[in-house]
This record gives C-alpha cells, sequence and structure tokens, in this order.
C-alpha cells in the first residue's frame, strides 16, 4: 500500500480571509474571488486542515468558485487510495471505520473519512452521529473527519462527496474512507465512487441474502460479516460462500468474506489485508484505472445532468413558456414525454433557458 509522502508537509497556517457567501445563481468569479480561492487551494496543498474544511464548504454549497477549485486540484489528484463501507443501517459500520482508521494510523498513513449521515429536517445539515463515534481521532492531524448530509440523494451518498474525495486527495491523505448513510439495498453511488467497495453485513439482519440479490452482491469487493460472535453468524457466511460460487468474477479476483467484531477491535487486520490484496490486483490488471476511468466518466454525465435541471427549473421561474409547459403536465394537459421532447427539441428555446 502507499505509504506517507514526505514531501507533502503539514502546515496548519492559512491567511486571515473575508468569507465566500453562497450566491443562488451562477455568476462570473471575480478577480478577488479567484485569487481568495486561489490562496485556500495553495495552503490546502501544504496539508493544513482549516483551508481544506474551509473548501469543502463551499463545494457543499455549490459555489460558483467550485469548477475552477476542481480545476486547480487536477495535478495534485490519484495518490490517495479510497476505501467505501456500506450495507445496512445498525451493523456496525462506524465503528468498522473508526477501528480501520486507528489500524492505519499505527501504519503511518494519514486517513480522511466521509462519514454520510442522514439529514436533519430541521437544518438541512448532517446529524452527525458519526463524528460522535469517531471523536477519539478529533485530535489527530493525520485524520480529516467531514460528516456530509445526504440531502436529496437516495444513493446512500452526498451529491458532491466526489467533490470532497478530491480535496481530501490533494490535501495529501493516504487512504480515503468513504462510509455510507446506511439505508440497505439502494445504496449503489458507492460503487461509482470508492476503489474498493466492502459490503458490512450482520447475522440478525434476517433478510440479508436477500438485500444483497438486491443490488449488493453486484458491487461488494469484499464482505464483512460484522458482530461475528452473534447467532447465525456461521448461518450467513455460509450463505455468502454458496452465492459467490455461483457468481464467479472474471477478473481474478474471488470475493473474500471477513468475520469480524469491531467493537472488539477483532477481524480489523484481516479485513485490510484483504483491501490490500484487492488494491494489489487491481493495479497489476489495470482494472483500477478502469475503475477510476468509468467514475470520471459516469461522474461528468452526473454532473451535466444536475447543472441542467438545475438551470431549467431556475428558468420556469422566470420564462413564461416554460412555465406554462410545466403547468399543463400538472394539470395533466400534457403528458411529461410530450413535455420533455418539446423542452429538448426547440434548439433556440433550450439554448435560451440552459444560458448560464
Amino acid at each position: 500500500m502507499a505509504h506517507p509522502h514526505p514531501d507533502r508537509r503539514r502546515s496548519d497556517a492559512e491567511p486571515c480571509m473575508p468569507p465566500l457567501g453562497a450566491p443562488s445563481r451562477e455568476v462570473p468569479l471575480t478577480a478577488q474571488t479567484d485569487a481568495l480561492v486561489q490562496g485556500l487551494v495553495d495552503n490546502m496543498l501544504t496539508g493544513a486542515q482549516r483551508p481544506l474544511a474551509r473548501l469543502i464548504s463551499m463545494v457543499e454549497r455549490e459555489e460558483p468558485a467550485v469548477p475552477a477549485i476542481m480545476q486547480s486540484l487536477s495535478p495534485h489528484l490519484g495518490k490517495a487510495y479510497s476505501i467505501g463501507i456500506t450495507g445496512p443501517p445498525g451493523g456496525g459500520k462506524s465503528t468498522l471505520v473508526d477501528r480501520l482508521t486507528a489500524l492505519l494510523r499505527k501504519r503511518g498513513l494519514t486517513v480522511g473519512i466521509i462519514a454520510a449521515d442522514p439529514t436533519s429536517p430541521f437544518s438541512g445539515g448532517a446529524l452527525l452521529g458519526d463524528r460522535i463515534r469517531m471523536q477519539q481521532h478529533y485530535l489527530d492531524p493525520g485524520v480529516f473527519i467531514r460528516s456530509m448530509a445526504t440531502k436529496d440523494s437516495h444513493g446512500g451518498l452526498p451529491r458532491t462527496a466526489k467533490d470532497v474525495m478530491k480535496l481530501m486527495d490533494a490535501a495529501g491523505k493516504d487512504i480515503i474512507l468513504v462510509e455510507t448513510v446506511g439505508v440497505g439495498q439502494t445504496e449503489l453511488d458507492v460503487v461509482e465512487t470508492t476503489d474498493t467497495t466492502v459490503v458490512l453485513l450482520v447475522p440478525e439482519g434476517g433478510d440479508a441474502v436477500q438485500t444483497l440479490k438486491a443490488g449488493l452482491m453486484e458491487i461488494a469487493d469484499i464482505f464483512v460479516v460484522n458482530k461475528a460472535d452473534r447467532e447465525g453468524a456461521d448461518r450467513l457466511i455460509t450463505e455468502l460462500r454458496i452465492m459467490r460460487e455461483m457468481k464467479r468474477v472474471a477478473d481474478g479476483w474471488d470475493v473474500p468474506i471477513v468475520a469480524t467484531q469491531a467493537h472488539r477491535d477483532i477481524g480489523i487486520d484481516e479485513l485490510y489485508a484483504q483491501i490490500e490484496a484487492h488494491r494489489r490486483v487491481l493495479e497489476a490488471s489495470g482494472e483500477l484505472q478502469r475503475r477510476r476511468a468509468r467514475h470520471r466518466r459516469n461522474e461528468l454525465w452526473d454532473l451535466v445532468e444536475h447543472r441542467v435541471r438545475r438551470r431549467l427549473t431556475q428558468r420556469a421561474r422566470e420564462d413564461s413558456e416554460l412555465a406554462m409547459l410545466i403547468e399543463r403536465v400538472m394539470q395533466g394537459d400534457l403528458d411529461p414525454h410530450s413535455a420533455a421532447a418539446r423542452i429538448l427539441d426547440d434548439e433556440e428555446a433550450l439554448q435560451r433557458w440552459l444560458a448560464p
């Protein structure tokens, strides 16, 4: 596995800078804003924590400076290795991440953690449950923890998690751990985000194997049966082995099944050994680069879809023609398929609606 990069200096120094707002509309960057962003990025690249936190906040708010931030990061990406931890709620994902982080730090590796938490119905922010469970790492300068609200995302991760991972990568983190919120079988975003995907299950899940058949079986690089001291663990492991035999992969990697008791720090070393083994297989076969290339392609289309929808939604508040089209759909006078065709096929109107 990669070792800490000696040329990545750690510094908490940061020049005093005024706060950035979050405009509701896309506006051109001013020279002052551009200089501010570059200053934050330059300081973050030294390993400073405060500018990293600030840039993450800007990304989460989707400020106009985000494209400039990402462009500045481009030459500094690709060194970190990312590990996704997903599975049904209540399985002990946060405890597993906590113990895995402790192991990584003992090996001298720096760690970035993205913990997807449920969205607060009052503030719209993360409920911060994962940060509470990981507080032993707060004062460690080699660990950076960020709880992120899922907001309107239904895939287990916030939509902006990929950009936050890039920031942590550029800031010098050797390993990035990504913990999904825990919504079960719909948590498939993680496979389009991380290098290695760990699917965690527990014996008392009851419908664990049914959950696997619904999607998680397809994305697992490693299975973890946590709370393996409880009744039913052996049966679950046996069922996983049977399913694994029924679906042999073609890339030379047989998905391992690791039994853990994260709260007792049992099985964590074996889990990390399997993660290291999977990384070696991916690197040797070239699959790691192909996997990351697919992630970048899919991220592009996700961004295009998101921005097109956001601009059209905004224009619907201002353009009477588009507003009327939407109103007719809402009233049932026009079907959505016909309305979508009118929006996309009218090149002149579409160009006007999508203009920044």
